[in-house]
C-alpha cells in the first residue's frame, strides 16, 4: 500500500526535478549537522517566516524524537530552558531570515565563544537560508499543512500554526 502524498509533494508534482533538487540540498545540509540543532534552527527560521507547515513539521520532530518542550520553545526560545548554544543557534537563524545582510563578524563571535566552529555556524546559516526558499515556496503557492497535524495536542498545534491554517479534512 502506497502512502497518500503530502500536500507539499502534491505542490511539487509538476516540478519533480525541483523537489528532487530541494531534497538533495536539504539532505546535504542535514548530513553534516546534528539533527536536533538542525530542527531548532529550522523551527526558528520557520516561525520568523510565518510558515505553519514548516513549524508543524519541525516542531513535531523536536517533540516526538527529542522530547523537547516545543510549546515553550515556540513561545520564547530564550526562556524555554534551552542550553545557551541552542538559544544562540535559534537567534542566528532568526537573524538570517530577518536581515542576513546585517550579520557581521561580531554577531558570530558569541557563537564561536560558545564553542561552535566556522563549519557549524555555516550549517545554521544554510539551514535557515534553505528554509527561506522552501517555506516561501509553499506559502506563495497557498499550500496548507496536512490534516494529520490536527492530531497534535491542541496546545502544540496552536503555537505552531503561525501563518496559514492546517488543511481541512
Amino acid at each position: 500500500m502506497t502512502a497518500e502524498p503530502t500536500n507539499l509533494e502534491r505542490a511539487f508534482a509538476s516540478r519533480p526535478e525541483a523537489y528532487a533538487a530541494w531534497q538533495q540540498l536539504n539532505g546535504a545540509i542535514k548530513a553534516r549537522m546534528d539533527l536536533r540543532r538542525y530542527e531548532l534552527a529550522t523551527l526558528a527560521a520557520a516561525r520568523r517566516l510565518h510558515s505553519s507547515y514548516c513549524c508543524l513539521a519541525h516542531g513535531s520532530v523536536l517533540l516526538e524524537r527529542f522530547g523537547e518542550p516545543v510549546v515553550e520553545i515556540a513561545r520564547d526560545h530564550r526562556s524555554a530552558g534551552l542550553h545557551p548554544v541552542d538559544v544562540a543557534v535559534m537567534d542566528l537563524a532568526e537573524r538570517v531570515v530577518d536581515d542576513a545582510s546585517s550579520i557581521g563578524d561580531s554577531d558570530l563571535q558569541p557563537l564561536r565563544e560558545l564553542g561552535l566552529t566556522a563549519d557549524e555556524i555555516m550549517d545554521v546559516v544554510l539551514a535557515a537560508s534553505a528554509r527561506c526558499f522552501f517555506s516561501k515556496t509553499l506559502d506563495a503557492l497557498g499550500i496548507l499543512a496536512d490534516t494529520s497535524y490536527r492530531d497534535l495536542p491542541a496546545e502544540v498545534r496552536d503555537v505552531l500554526v503561525v501563518g496559514r491554517p492546517i488543511a481541512d479534512a
